[in-house]
């Protein structure tokens, strides 16, 4: 029996010797690299960080100690070492989450794979055991990609200025996000990180001894005693050498340690559980350690993968040419048209469709980290100076900059095009990567135009479209996946598509949303093959709500709305608007996502829960029209 198999609790790492140790490490990047193959999923940034959760379960008592995950991607080695092997149906629906789940164990604090948020939680956690005097100690355990997001520098602010309270960050150090991490302020640490080895070991051993040595003169093992503590703030100015950002804010600092030395990280990290106060602990690790694929993937070291053959890393299946990569050529091809065009991403640059533009143009793409907000403000900024900006992110991230699409954007009448990747229905990333909301969202801000392309012809066409619009703010959306096949109009009338038409006078008209229009014209056929008069029609830039598509509705006797997006406040309630405002009794069934957070699951099945497939718009339509004939 392996020892990963004897391992249920976290108490039990604290039995192992040294040897059984590096033997844990082995087997768990063994089982990682067998069962993320066969599912996919975060595959590097956890066996990144295998010795680091080690340590961390053997030095603090999870739960009782609230351990933070930041990005909760990096929690698999967690979930092994709190009793979760199975991970047979890992972001399938019924099997494990991708991201800590508080359904799942009492370990899992933060349900968070939006990053920058770990330091926030701690600073609460703290300050509610402080006011209820409780001994509970938070541990953010925060990647240096998210210290690219202002919240984590809001948070830093806020922690440093209690330097009695007990909190400890843990800098996981792997030099990336997606890609290489950027920025001025991670770039601080590229200079800890390059310091000469023997120096960095020299001070941190000689820092030890004299910390060891005062503990013992102290009497008190265990505790922070003043000639300890005495100890450890000389001690720490040696180590950090050139920590100048943690410094100024006046924060302790232990590092830089090998995130992959279990004795120095433990060392390390009871040093910071006993100083009494923030500490930050800054360990060096390697994203895809211990996988001569992944660490030969210098795009992303196998940060998120599909089912791969564990020997060779290769995909089982090669990857269909998606609705990304049909934005990739398109931006690089209309950069090399008009110079005006740049290139926004936030630590995502190859994901949403960068890369190729990047290749062509380096300064006119730019790369603000993790820091949606910053994004959309800057594109103001270049807006106003005569650019115009191409800000690509996935869809749910875009939840992070509304105000600043509406008040720095939407309000200056900004002409910056956003590029929504991933919208609608993701699915096996779960509740906070379902890009749902989106539309809500554009249907509230004043003067923005939003389009859904139903294919790839059409997701070139309005992109086009979209970049030639001078007088405000444009976005486009579109999900995740491999294109479908395209999908030609049958006549196109002034603000909207008819792609099926049964009648001259139908009595049923359904309207599709982007690449909603498959499923629409096939339930259209059937319901035309009932001998019903349909007209099924594709609005292409669905908000506002075009005045032709609003009057066409008016005089249509029954409508369906069907969008992969929030029911509540989106397209389909607007166009109930419209018709309100025209007088009109056109009955009106809008099909989208209902206002709940999606558990992990296939995309189709939650489509079809909320009767997004071919069946449900039949029964749907047909039950429309038996109230309405």
């Amino acid at each position: 029996m392996g020892i990963l198999e004897q391992i249920d609790e976290p108490e039990a790492l604290r039995h192992l010797t040294p040897v059984q140790l590096t033997q844990l490490a082995a087997e768990i990047r063994g089982f990682l690299v067998e069962n993320v193959s066969r599912t996919g999923g975060h595959l590097g940034p956890n066996l990144g960080v295998v010795e680091l959760t080690i340590a961390l379960h053997r030095v603090f008592r999870s739960p009782s100690d609230a351990l933070i995950f930041d990005t909760g991607h990096q929690s698999y080695v967690h979930k092994l070492l709190t009793g979760r092997k199975d991970f047979s149906s890992l972001r399938c629906e019924g099997g494990l989450s991708g991201y800590p789940s508080r359904g799942e164990s009492s370990h899992d604090i933060v349900e968070n794979s939006h990053a920058s948020t770990a330091l926030s939680w701690a600073d609460g956690i703290a300050r509610a055991c402080e006011l209820a005097g409780s001994h509970r100690l938070p541990v953010a355990i925060i990647g240096d990609g998210a210290m690219t997001g202002g919240m984590s520098w809001e948070a830093l602010n806020n922690i440093a200025e209690a330097q009695h309270r007990p909190l400890v960050i843990v800098l996981n150090d792997n030099g990336r996000s997606y890609a290489p991490t950027v920025g001025g302020m991670v770039r601080r640490f590229e200079t800890v990180r390059r310091l000469d080895s023997l120096r960095v070991n020299r001070s941190y051993e000689n820092f030890m001894e004299r910390t060891k040595q005062a503990l013992s003169e102290a009497g008190t093992p265990g505790k922070m005693a003043y000639g300890a503590l005495h100890s450890l703030k000389r001690g720490v100015k040696d180590i950090f050498v050139d920590a100048g950002i943690f410094d100024s804010l006046g924060l302790k600092y232990v590092g830089p340690v090998d995130g992959h030395h279990m004795g120095e990280l433990e060392d390390a990290l009871r040093l910071a559980r006993d100083y009494g106060g923030p500490v930050v602990v800054h360990a060096v690790t390697e994203k895809g350690r211990g996988y001569k694929p992944a660490e030969s993937d210098d795009t992303d070291r196998f940060h998120a993968i599909g089912k791969i053959h564990p020997e060779t890393g290769l995909p089982v299946q090669p990857a269909r040419f998606g609705w990304t990569s049909v934005f990739a050529e398109e931006i690089d091809r209309l950069a090399h048209e008009r110079e005006d065009i740049v290139g926004i991403t936030a630590a995502m640059l190859r994901p949403v469709g960068l890369g190729p533009m990047s290749e062509s143009f380096p300064e006119r793409v730019c790369d603000v980290g993790i820091a949606e907000q910053h994004a959309l403000t800057m594109a103001a900024g270049l807006a106003y100076e005569g650019f115009h900006p191409v800000v690509a992110l996935y869809a749910t991230f875009l939840n992070r900059a509304y105000d600043q699409l509406l008040m720095d954007v939407a309000l200056h009448k900004a002409p910056v095009t956003l590029m929504l990747d991933r919208a609608g229905v993701t699915g096996d990333d779960g509740a906070s990567h379902n890009g749902m909301w989106d539309l809500a969202m554009a249907a509230m801000i004043p003067g923005l135009r939003t389009a859904a392309p139903r294919d790839g012809q059409r997701l070139r066409e309005l992109f086009a479209q979209a970049v030639n619009i001078a007088d405000g703010p444009t976005l486009v959306r579109y999900p995740k996946g491999p294109l479908p096949a395209q999908l030609d109009a049958v006549r196109e009338e002034e603000g909207f598509d008819v792609l099926v038409e049964t009648s001259q006078k139908p009595v049923l008209t359904i309207v599709s949303v982007g690449p909603m229009a498959h499923c629409a014209c096939e339930a259209g056929a059937r319901m035309g093959e009932k001998g019903y008069g349909v007209r099924v029609v594709d609005p292409r830039w669905v908000l506002p709500v075009n005045e032709n598509l609003a009057q066409l509705l008016a005089n249509s006797p029954a409508v369906v709305v069907i969008e992969d997006g929030l029911v509540h406040g989106g397209v389909g309630a607007e166009i109930l608007l419209a018709l309100s405002r025209l007088g009109a009794s056109t009955r009106v069934e809008c099909l989208g996502l209902d206002r709940m957070f999606f558990s992990h699951a296939a995309r189709a099945d939650i489509l079809e829960r909320s009767k997004m497939s071919v069946e449900g718009i039949c029964e749907v339509s047909q039950r429309l029209l038996d109230t309405q004939l």
